[in-house]
């Protein structure tokens, strides 16, 4: 399933107990900066084309465009926790970009270095979401997403 939308918009894809926001880097080639656990920061080149989707388990549309915006607007670097880090249970909003994401309720937030996976609710884990040139690809059909002004 293809859904186009425009470098000025968010496509939300919405689960029972989640929503997923989905923008593109948009206006040039970037460097998402990525530090980890271990002191160490991870330098990911990106495509205008490439995504940067927000799960959010609170369906709160406004976490979701700040962290956007955060992270395309500003370059604010992810941060990756250990996973017995216990700000891992308070996390609601995460984060992931580049060309793909996979969507995956069976991982802890906020833990993943690797950019093409994202922790989501129950009702959206197994979606993967592909970057095309005027918007995303889904391996399946889905059904409740919006578009909006971003």
């Amino acid at each position: 399933m293809n859904i186009d939308f425009k470098n000025d918009e968010i496509l939300f894809l919405e689960g029972e107990n989640g929503i997923v926001g989905i923008i593109k880097v948009a206006y040039e080639n970037k460097m998402l900066f990525i530090a980890t656990q271990d002191n160490e920061e991870i330098v990911q080149f990106l495509q205008s084309d490439d995504i940067i989707a927000v799960s959010n388990f609170k369906k709160d549309k406004r976490a979701v465009k700040s962290q956007a915006y955060l992270s395309r607007e500003e370059s604010s670097p992810i941060i990756i926790l250990n996973k017995n880090h216990p700000s891992t249970k308070r996390l609601e909003t995460v984060l992931s970009i580049g060309e793909r994401v996979n969507l995956n309720c069976n991982i802890t937030p906020g833990t993943h270095p690797e950019q093409d996976v994202l922790c989501s609710c129950d009702s959206l884990s197994g979606l993967e979401i592909e970057k095309t040139s005027t918007g995303v690809k889904l391996n399946k059909e889905f059904v409740k997403y919006t578009i909006e002004e971003f």
